[in-house]
């Protein structure tokens, strides 16, 4: 009885120490749902919070772009929202303080912003890892 009481004992140790670290993977799952909620919540300062110190958009918009975007959009659209239909995120294999997610976005409540669109858009993201934060560094989208 007392070996086996051990042995639990210690399975129960290594699943809690296991649970107290969180893996690169889940972190970067983390930040992109954090995205999206700062995102759905109009939350720009979070979004700000959330972007690399040299982010780009799709290889020439800054942060101070991204800023004003989104609160051009967000105050004249009052009722736009940021719907992610689906997402994948992997780590670099050969930089592991780089992640990338492959989304499918859309954009609903602001006809005049897309008249002619459903406003469906495939948005590739870039992630690069600051201490234990991952930061958006990149995004390109179609």
């Amino acid at each position: 009885m007392p070996r086996k009481l051990f042995l639990s004992l210690l399975l129960a140790l290594f699943a809690l120490a296991g649970c107290g670290r969180e893996d690169p993977r889940a972190q970067l799952d983390a930040a992109v749902k954090q995205l999206q909620d700062n995102l759905e919540a109009k939350n720009s300062g979070a979004v700000i919070n959330q972007l690399a110190g040299d982010f780009r958009a799709n290889g020439e918009f800054d942060r101070d772009w991204a800023r004003r975007t989104m609160a051009l959009l967000f105050l004249r659209h009052q009722q736009v929202k940021v719907i992610l239909l689906r997402s994948t995120s992997q780590l670099d294999p050969t930089y592991p303080n780089r992640g990338h997610t492959d989304a499918q976005v859309a954009l609903t409540g602001a006809e005049n912003l897309i008249p002619d669109s459903a406003g469906h858009y495939s948005v590739k993201l870039e992630w690069w890892r600051d201490g234990a934060q991952w930061k958006l560094a990149r995004l390109d989208w179609q």
